[in-house]
């Protein structure tokens, strides 16, 4: 398949370009920076600039650009830039992407599982409603910004994404320090349940989406295996051989993070990826300490 990528830079995007290639397919970047390289496409949503004629004849389109959402305290500002940035680059897109000639068969968006909120242990499948908080809102609008593309019959499929575990970037590097040191410990009080999934895994995880026809709409991209707070910090503490006995209150991550806190820390989202278990996806890291331990390799 002929596949264009926005956010190829990215954690995920820096890895799905290159396998894609090795499985046969011919990908290409939708990027910021005009260029004349011929694998490129150009665009500015922000000012409604796209390089058109260049998009004729993809037969998908994965969209992966987006703010980060952990990149710093979540102000006014920077709430808008992660709403913005989101919703009204999927929505330019996909508008774009219905008026061409040669539409692609498929949209493969990111999403989050930030879409549920927090939820408790209530065992999240996709047919789940929508949470309440910022990053439901943002998820929501973000998904339902890719209606024109559905609406001209480009089949639309929403990546909601756990925590991606990665030594190159994400959550898990900037857990690694405080682990090694031996000054980590649960966040808040460890109930609240962490869906988490390898980023090998994320990758092929696209990919099959891409490649699958029976899958449309929202997809938990997570491993089957969620866990709390406590159980991934006693796995990660073991696999590295450090004490994890230094807990971090909730009041105090309040105050280093603010909202955020709430939202990505101390909720509890405990997601299933039931539509891509049942498409016969197979999870190469389905459990965490093996996981971890092919992620960290020497490390641990």
């Amino acid at each position: 398949m002929k596949v264009l990528i926005s956010g190829s830079s990215g954690l995920i995007g820096s890895a799905l370009q290159p396998s894609l290639h090795v499985d046969g397919h011919t990908a290409h970047r939708l990027v910021r920076e005009k260029t004349d390289d011929p694998e490129t496409v150009y665009w500015k949503p922000s000012e409604k600039e796209i390089e058109r004629d260049k998009l004729e004849g993809y037969d998908a389109v994965i969209h992966l650009a987006g703010e980060n959402i952990a990149g710093g305290r979540w102000t006014d500002a920077r709430k808008q830039a992660i709403r913005e940035s989101r919703i009204q680059g999927t929505s330019f897109l996909a508008e774009t992407l219905a008026g061409l000639e040669q539409k692609p068969k498929v949209l493969v968006c990111a999403s989050a599982m930030g879409y549920y909120g927090n939820r408790g242990d209530e065992k999240l499948t996709e047919d789940a409603p929508a949470g309440k908080g910022f990053l439901a809102e943002v998820c929501q609008a973000w998904e339902a910004a890719a209606q024109p593309a559905r609406e001209a019959g480009i089949r639309t499929v929403h990546m909601r994404t756990g925590v991606v575990l990665s030594t190159e970037g994400g959550a898990l590097e900037k857990m690694l320090t405080p682990f090694k040191t031996g000054l980590a410990g649960k966040l808040g009080s460890g109930e609240q349940y962490m869906s988490w999934v390898s980023r090998d895994d994320v990758v092929r995880g696209f990919a099959f989406a891409m490649t699958t026809d029976t899958l449309s709409g929202p997809v938990n991209m997570v491993a089957p295996e969620p866990v709390t707070n406590e159980e991934f910090t006693r796995t990660l503490g073991k696999v590295l051989d450090k004490p994890t006995a230094v807990s971090v209150p909730a009041f105090a991550l309040k105050m280093m993070v603010g909202e955020m806190a709430d939202e990505m820390l101390l909720a509890s989202m405990r997601v299933i990826p039931k539509k891509l278990q049942e498409a016969g996806f197979e999870f190469s890291h389905p459990e965490l300490e093996s996981t971890l331990r092919t992620i960290l390799g020497d490390q641990g």
